[in-house]
């Protein structure tokens, strides 16, 4: 603000300079001589061109044309701090006389303000002549003034931090400024376009000369930015940045708030913030850069979250830490969306671009508890854990939560760096398979309680991309259950595959196994089921990505106490989640058999070559010894035997 006064009242020694001259000078020499004026107060330069029209009725005022006000030396821009198209400046010379200034108004058509921040932290705005004493200080209670109106009209204003890369740009801006008492309040309002939204800025205040000194000040400010906004009641200054107060604010349009704030902020899904997101608490302000907020409340969707945070500049980004406590916590779509589990067994993974940008803006430390959370399809009951954010990677630890009758503990992954990935490690302990796996694939067969283990990692900006991409690995254990529609026990006393539907099941005691996962495909090579009337192995492939189902197994009904005697019928399970079919493999059970006999006949070949051999040259085969290595070593021999009785008839 010190700039504002300070350009403010080089205007109005211009009006008297003008006024006072012009009679005698000629209106260029008149321009020459008020812009060596102006920068000897500033410290910048001025061009004005175009004629200069004083007014000395009724009240004491000029007009320029075009006016420009240079930039900063360091700045790398061609284009000035400020220019307009003109400049209109009024004072009320009765009180002039009497000694008081009364600026009446003061207008600005078409002004461009052009906003720089060096990455060493100078401003472009920051004046270097007339700090302390002399010609340009700021006006002292000697020279305090007034000022009726101030307004701007058809503006815009362009702000570049070049230490951060922000860029913020108003176009359309009309503003205007009214300080009816130097040392009392004033009140600033504003409307502007930003990224097409419009924005609004109301802020009143007391003590305008304390405030453009930049000492804090009563203050209330609010601001609107599409459909979100900002309301401050408290105190606050510039100089530096400081406030406390109370904050109540409306964010139910954060893409708006971002483009105002130079930032690209994509809206928060389902019970993050996507139609409601109000916070409000006290807020602190220190002056470093800082932030606090205490006994703060978030109302995000249908979830209430209290407690407090704290946001502190970082190198790079700045750092949020946060202590919360929720109400019951809702996140994603449980209706049945596309991409939850009870539509995505009939429609597919949604394709839909997940937005994870955010996690860009700040690092952060927040512990949260809450009495239950539904988690897109998926229920827990109470949870506790702590989500950590590094360079738009967040890890949430989850120190343990109730779900589905067990407990859930592990870590989830959310990864932004150079596009997404998502990963983790998850314990799960006594879960209900039925409403688990319901949730979570939409399939609803399978009634027991497991314990699981799951490492897993997935890459894509979608969630069918991330589905296709998995890699990872874990183990299942379920106790005693039942798979719903399909009596496998049936299948193989009838060999026939028409026991699948309403009202069939399978019966198991135990069902246990390990996996792999590459390229979004689970594969499963030693699965182990006990039931009461038969037992079972598997093998095959479950395709995640694709939904599908390529599995065989093997089971074998119980003629024995001892397991023995039974019917084996492999059981082919393919086609898709949604649509799974049920086949008896009995090409296998052909092939299985054929393949049983080409082993029963090679045993007795074998078996009469073996007799053969001892009988004709008396071989004897060694357990592991090969036929034809017993018949050369047979014929070896033979052959030492006929030698020897040769060598001995010639020494005879």
């Amino acid at each position: 603000m010190r700039w504002v006064v300070r350009v403010g009242f080089g205007l109005l020694v211009l009006v008297l300079l003008a006024v006072g001259v012009l009679a005698l000078i000629p209106s260029e020499r008149v321009a020459a001589l008020l812009a060596s004026q102006f920068e000897t107060m500033t410290g910048r330069k001025m061009e004005l061109s175009g004629d200069i029209s004083p007014r000395i009725w009724p009240s004491l005022g000029v007009t320029t044309g075009p006016v420009s006000i240079a930039n900063a030396d360091w700045s790398s821009s061609e284009d000035p701090l400020f220019q307009a198209e003109s400049l209109s400046v009024d004072i009320n010379l009765g009180a002039l006389m009497g000694g008081d200034v009364q600026i009446e108004g003061v207008q600005a058509v078409t002004p461009v303000f052009n906003l720089e921040r060096s990455k060493d932290g100078k401003n472009n705005w920051d004046f270097g002549a007339g700090e302390a004493n002399g010609a340009g200080s700021v006006p002292n209670s000697a020279t305090a003034f007034t000022l009726a109106e101030g307004t701007i009209e058809g503006g815009s204003i362009r702000f570049v931090d070049h230490g951060t890369g922000r860029e913020i740009t108003l176009v359309d801006v009309t503003a205007s400024l009214e300080v009816p008492d130097y040392s009392g309040p004033f009140t600033l309002s504003g409307q502007a376009l930003s990224g097409g939204q419009p924005v609004s800025l109301d802020l009143a205040g007391d003590v305008f000369s304390a405030f453009t000194e930049g000492r804090v000040v009563p203050l209330t400010v609010k601001l609107v930015a599409g459909g979100s906004t900002v309301a401050f009641e408290g105190r606050g200054g510039f100089a530096p940045v400081a406030a406390e107060g109370v904050l109540a604010a409306d964010l139910s349009d954060l893409p708006a708030l971002g483009r105002l704030w130079g930032s690209e902020l994509s809206q928060p899904s389902l019970g993050m913030g996507q139609d409601k997101l109000n916070v409000a608490g006290q807020v602190t302000l220190d002056g470093s850069g800082a932030a606090y907020l205490r006994g703060a409340e978030v109302d995000a969707d249908s979830n209430h979250i209290s407690g407090d945070f704290d946001l502190k500049p970082g190198e790079a980004r700045p750092t949020l830490t946060g202590q919360l406590v929720a109400g019951p916590l809702m996140i994603g779509d449980a209706r049945g969306s596309a991409g939850s589990g009870k539509s995505a067994a009939s429609t597919g993974w949604s394709a839909e671009e997940i937005d994870v940008s955010a996690l860009g803006l700040a690092d952060a430390e927040i512990g949260f508890s809450a009495p239950s959370l539904a988690l897109g399809p998926m229920e827990f009951g109470e949870v506790r854990g702590l989500v950590t954010v590094e360079r738009a990677r967040a890890k949430i630890e989850i120190k343990g939560a109730n779900a589905y009758g067990g407990m859930v503990t592990g870590d989830f992954v959310v990864n932004g760096r150079g596009g997404l990935s998502v990963g983790g490690r998850l314990k799960m302990v006594g879960l209900a398979t039925e409403p688990l796996f319901t949730d979570l694939l939409g399939w609803d067969r399978l009634v027991s309680t497991g314990d699981f283990e799951l490492e897993y990692l997935g890459v894509g900006n979608s969630m069918a991309a991330i589905m296709s991409s998995l890699e990872g690995k874990g183990e299942v254990g379920l106790g005693p259950g039942e798979i719903q529609g399909i009596d496998i026990a049936s299948m193989l006393q009838t060999l026939e595959p028409d026991h699948v539907g309403e009202g069939q099941k399978t019966i198991f005691d135990a069902l246990a196994g390990t996996f792999v996962i590459a390229g979004g495909v689970l594969s499963n090579s030693d699965m182990k089921m006990v039931s009461p009337y038969f037992i079972a192995s598997g093998s095959g492939e479950i395709g995640i990505g694709k939904q599908t189902l390529d599995y065989r197994l093997r089971p074998t009904a119980l003629a024995a106490e001892d397991g023995t005697g039974g019917v084996m019928v492999p059981l082919l399970i393919t086609g898709t989640w949604a649509d799974p079919r049920f086949q008896l493999d009995l090409e296998g059970i052909a092939r299985e058999k054929m393949e049983e006999k080409a082993k029963d006949l090679e045993a007795k070949a074998k078996s009469e070559l073996e007799k053969r051999l001892e009988e004709e040259l008396g071989v004897k085969i060694a357990p592991d010894q090969s036929l034809g290595n017993a018949a050369v070593d047979g014929a070896g021999d033979a052959l030492d035997d006929a030698a020897k009785k040769l060598l001995l008839e010639i020494l005879e």
